[in-house]
């Protein structure tokens, strides 16, 4: 059985309303709440007929998914809420089943979604399109193309974080079938302005960020440049950084959607080269010169930055050079050479990088189009997609803004009479009267500014060729003689009156009244703008680069095509393009997709009325609405309406036998609605208000729940018949069991009794057998038995006369010996009595002797040298052995315990144990010193960077490397000393730098001295007369006193073969320079807690309070 396909509306669970159409009241408030409305519910697209509004969610919503995508396959367009796939699917259809061509418009202001919109539909189209591998790999480079793009056309602005700066047109070609084919990409304006100079708070193009973030040290190498930001003039450095873009990734996935595309590895590597050079090209500073005539020339400060340019382009380094302080004017046969002052030097640095960026762009999308062109020469169905710049009114208006509207102009006038087209030819398909509307047509807005002999273009270009003086202010003059009388030009400085008092316009600019509202264009900067003039010394020195790419984007440079013809204007280069346009979206059947940004802060959730307000008048989305519900606001074709509303109706419900207009003819006869509020077209039933509508969704929703309530009460009344069958078919069932269940048990009862009775006769059977068989077998062992028992008796009786026989030859023979034994002893008594008390007391003392060590064995103590447990003594007698014995022992474990050591715990503890003969029970401090290694290098002074030339400076092996305290007789304060001792000599170095300060050998060092008690002071005392000796002796603290002293006595023991004099004393002289003094330790409470220290009382006395 198949599925029964659900039918949906868009009225179905309608938040708000889905198609401002519909909205009631109409005006400009109700649209805004409907908006505000919709957003709050995560609902971002509105229809307005077939027009999407997307207003830009900031946010990742899950409506996006392949499962949506599947979910508006081959749906009507009215048939699910509305959402930007079901505009895509609708001009894809109309594409592949009716053969007409589509163009999808997406406009809106910056930072509103265009971009993204465009994603969506040509994700949509790649993903509902036919598959396979010719297909796949179209479809893909298609895709990848926008990535590229991105990077070399978007930029961060502060409406923006990836504004597009120019104007993008592509068809996508597709074969009969619907599967695409290929492609052709139009640019138009890109703003190349931005690549010297960007507005506070905004950044230059993507992609010279995405190379500084992206590439590698060797790629970088490579340009010539420098990951950092801030060593490049043309990069603004106070939004270098934008939150949530990460620019070295998407430079390796520009760098993949190249491949992908198709470019090659030289074409890729020469683009970043020109993208490098403009880079560089903002670090060429000038400055200005006398010559010998008087005038002014440039020179450039630093020729590095022009060296390495020339290295990346293959450019003569001089002739690029002369062409930034020369410029050559050629007419007819003759040529002048002038020099450049900085000014203009910079001007023509800023319009070489300019022109460089724009012309490798535009030769981007051309090299694009020859990778994504159609293969075949097969007839195409073409779908344009035009992502192009919104409306734009800022604080400053300049050139770029102007040309922008104007295109906006332009856009706005195809959609009214596009708009109008549609809905004429739809009435007169339909057979619906049509009724001429009212309505702003802004053409006579596109004739003042495009008009060929007045229009403000013309104007423009006419200034900026005629000879003479021109500057901006002279353009505005021009204006203000021509168009003074127009209605929608305002300037201050024309003949009208009305504005001559008008302050809020200023003189230097005026102001056209557009039809999304007024805007005033500052008039500095349009003639430069609109010359986009590039010296023909800079464009023939590009020509003569050795770089292949940079050589093809100049060929006016060519010397053998010098052209004295003025290159086109910016402007009628922009107007020519946008005819072309026009043209081509009037043979195209048009979709729209109107783009609203919600907020300027570019967060989610947040809608502000007064902006949205303001973008709804200057797309004209009222007008759309008023122009759409001019006739009549709702129409339907007869099935679906006669499907939605047939429940309304006896006749037609629940089927309708006859035609569906018959049908809806019916349905409305039967609903009494008046008869102006309908009419019938051949295929649609048009509904006049909305009202009406909304009156026949209120019906359905009651006769909705009237259908629930019956079928709940039809699905209970089945339930329990169901269940009351169910448990009459159970009955039966069980009943069936039960029987089943007592036939069983009693044929098992039958069966069990017959076999009972089997076994008992078989049993009596087997009895009488048995007792047959034992009676048998009784008499066979009867016989056995009694032979066995006379057999054993005869044995028996053999036995006992051996036995007999053997007790008398063994009495004779113990009589005989006993005999003998007699005899012996009378013999050798007179002996035995005289050694028996020597042998006994032999025999007693050896058996003792035995038993002793056998007890010590079993009582030996562990091989540990410090376990002093020993066995008792058992005997008196034995006490010297019993001593002897463990002294014996404790070195024999000693010895053991000693050949476990290696080489250098053998030379530690005989350290500790010279230690111990010098200062046990003599120094308070050694008890402390014992459980602590004595480890020598405390300073890792190989390792530290920072004594690199102390280690230098010392090439012998260090045996203790400590940091201790020299104390200054003069105050008794501690300064910070490296504290060296090597095998010949003592050092002290500076605990900062590494410098040696003090260098000893160990022969003039004759004693230390140390007091008894808690503290790390010590003297080391130098020979008299030596040379180390001129400054005095070294009064020292260590926190490893014991360890030092120790190896300083056994290294001067070693070297010397004399032993150093360790002095304990609590009261000791210290040589220094020409005077002693005494040092003197006493008992004291310390402020420091327990940390000695030191105070001088007085020339001679040294005074150290220990706790």
């Amino acid at each position: 059985m198949a599925k029964m396909e659900v039918k949906t509306s868009l009225l179905d669970d309608m938040i708000g309303v889905g198609d401002m159409v519909l909205l009631e009241p109409l005006n400009e408030d109700s649209f805004i709440n409907n908006l505000k409305k919709r957003f709050d519910h995560n609902e971002v697209y509105t229809y307005i007929g077939s027009v999407v509004i997307s207003i830009n969610p900031y946010r990742s919503l899950p409506i996006y998914t392949p499962e949506k995508v599947e979910e508006y396959r081959n749906r009507n367009f009215y048939e699910l809420s509305p959402h930007i796939f079901a505009l895509s699917d609708e001009a894809y259809r109309s594409l592949r089943d009716q053969d007409k061509d589509q163009c999808i418009l997406i406009t809106g202001e910056s930072g509103a979604g265009k971009t993204e919109a465009s994603k969506l539909v040509m994700s949509y189209v790649a993903a509902v399109c036919g598959k396979g591998a010719e297909v796949n790999q179209v479809k893909e480079q298609l895709l990848q193309s926008n990535p590229v793009l991105e990077a070399f056309g978007n930029a961060k602005t502060v409406r923006n974080d990836n504004s597009s700066r120019f104007g993008k047109y592509m068809d996508i070609e597709f074969d009969f079938k619907g599967d695409p084919l290929g492609g052709v990409i139009s640019n138009y304006l890109l703003e190349k302005s931005r690549v010297v100079k960007q507005p506070r708070g905004e950044r230059n193009f993507h992609i010279f960020y995405q190379i500084l973030s992206g590439a590698s040290e060797e790629f970088l190498c490579k340009l010539k440049l420098e990951r950092d930001f801030s060593r490049y003039n043309y990069l603004g450095l106070d939004s270098a950084k934008v939150n949530g873009v990460d620019d070295a990734s998407n430079f390796r996935t520009v760098r993949n959607a190249m491949q992908i595309v198709g470019f090659m590895d030289h074409e890729t590597q020469s683009v970043f080269e020109v993208v490098a050079a403009v880079l560089k090209l903002g670090n060429i500073e000038f400055k200005p010169e006398s010559r010998a005539n008087g005038l002014d020339e440039s020179k450039i400060k630093d020729k590095n930055e022009l060296k390495e340019i020339c290295e990346l382009t293959g450019i003569d380094q001089s002739v690029l050079e002369r062409a930034f302080s020369f410029r050559t004017v050629e007419a007819k046969q003759e040529k002048v050479s002038t020099t450049l002052n900085v000014a203009q030097a910079y001007y023509a640095r800023d319009a070489l990088a300019k022109n460089l960026y724009s012309r490798l762009f535009s030769w981007l999308v051309t090299r694009i189009n020859e990778s994504i062109k159609a293969q075949t020469k097969v007839r195409k169905k073409v779908m344009g997609v035009l992502d192009i710049y919104g409306f734009e009114i800022f604080e400053d208006n300049s050139f770029e803004q102007f040309i922008i509207n104007y295109c906006n102009e332009k856009l706005q006038q195809i959609f009214i009479e596009l708009t109008l087209k549609e809905e004429q030819e739809e009435y007169i398909r339909e057979g619906i009267e049509w009724t001429n509307i009212e309505y702003f047509n802004n053409a006579i807005i596109c004739d003042l500014i495009e008009n060929n002999q007045t229009g403000i273009l013309a104007m423009l270009d006419e200034e900026c060729l005629r000879p003479g003086t021109v500057t901006d202010d002279t353009f505005l003059e021009k204006l203000n003689q021509v168009c003074a009388t127009h209605q929608h030009f305002e300037s201050r400085m024309s003949k009208c009156s009305r504005f001559l008092n008008d302050t809020s316009l200023p003189h230097s600019c005026f102001r056209i009244q557009h039809y999304a509202g007024k805007v005033m264009y500052q008039v500095e900067g349009f003639v430069d703008k609109n010359n986009d003039l590039l010296y023909r010394d800079l464009s023939q020195a590009m020509w003569k680069a050795n770089h292949s790419l940079i050589k093809a984007l100049f060929p006016e440079g060519n010397p053998a095509k010098i052209n004295l013809k003025r290159p086109p204007t910016a402007g009628s280069q922009f107007k020519a393009s946008v005819a072309t346009l026009m043209k081509n979206l009037q043979t195209k059947n048009p979709n729209y997709i109107r783009c609203i940004k919600p907020n300027d802060k570019k967060a989610a959730h947040i809608f502000n009325d007064a902006l949205v307000g303001h973008q709804i008048r200057y797309l004209g989305l009222l007008e759309n609405v008023r122009v759409r519900r001019a006739g009549y606001a709702f129409r339907q074709a007869y099935e679906p309406c006669l499907e939605r509303y047939k429940m309304l109706c006896k006749q037609t419900w629940p089927h309708w036998r006859g035609p569906a207009r018959a049908g809806v003819e019916v349905l409305f006869d039967e609903l009494g609605i008046p008869e102006e509020e309908f009419s019938f077209g051949r295929s649609k039933i048009f509904i006049r208000n909305p009202r009406t509508l909304f009156k026949l969704e209120d019906l359905r929703k009651q006769r909705l729940e009237d259908l629930a309530t019956l079928i709940e009460k039809i699905y209970r009344g089945w339930k329990c018949r169901t269940r009351f069958l169910l448990m009459k078919k159970s009955q039966i069932v069980i009943a069936s069991w039960v029987r089943r269940y007592a036939q069983q048990k009693r044929y098992q009862k039958i069966k069990s009794s017959a076999i009972i009775v089997q076994s008992y006769i078989r049993g009596w059977k087997a009895r009488k057998l048995l007792r047959e068989l034992k009676h048998l077998k009784r008499c066979n062992e009867a016989a056995t038995v009694i032979a066995a028992y006379w057999h054993g008796t005869q044995a028996r009786r053999e036995l006992k006369r051996l036995k007999e026989e053997a007790r008398r030859k063994h009495a004779v023979a113990v009589i005989w010996a006993y005999w003998l034994g007699l005899k012996v002893r009378r013999e050798y008594r007179k002996f035995f009595r005289a050694n028996a008390g020597r042998k006994i007391y032999e025999f007693t003392l050896q058996r003792l002797m035995q038993k002793y060590f056998l007890e010590m064995k079993k009582k030996m103590p562990s091989l540990s040298p410090i376990d002093k447990n020993w066995p008792a003594r058992p005997y008196l007698f034995l006490d010297s052995t019993h001593k002897e014995l463990k002294r014996i022992f404790h070195l024999w474990r000693c010895k053991k315990y000693r050949d476990q050591f290696t080489d250098q715990q053998k030379l530690i503890y005989e350290e500790k144990l010279e230690a111990s003969e010098l200062f046990k029970d003599k120094k308070a401090l050694y008890p402390a010193s014992v459980g602590q290694p004595f480890q020598g290098a405390y300073l890792e002074i190989s390792e530290n960077p920072k004594y690199k030339k102390l280690k230098d400076a010392v090439d012998e092996k260090i045996i203790i490397a400590e940091v201790v305290n020299k104390i200054n007789r003069a105050n008794g304060k501690a300064t910070s000393r490296i504290f060296l001792l090597t095998k010949n000599n003592v050092l002290l170095a500076d605990q900062k730098n590494g410098t040696i300060k003090s260098e000893v050998p160990l022969g003039d060092v004759t004693k230390v001295s140390m007091s008894s008690q808690n503290d790390g002071f010590f003297a080391v005392h130098l020979k008299e007369g030596s040379e180390a000796a001129s400054k005095g002796d070294f009064l020292l603290s260590s926190d490893h006193l014991i360890e030092m002293a120790t190896k300083l006595y056994r290294t001067t023991l070693s070297q010397t073969k004399q032993k150093l004099n360790i002095e304990i004393s609590d009261e000791f002289l210290v040589q220094f320079k020409q005077d002693k003094v005494c040092v003197k330790f006493i008992q004291g409470s310390q402020k420091n807690g327990n940390i000695p220290t030191c105070k001088r009382k007085n020339n001679r006395l040294l005074e150290v309070a220990v706790p």
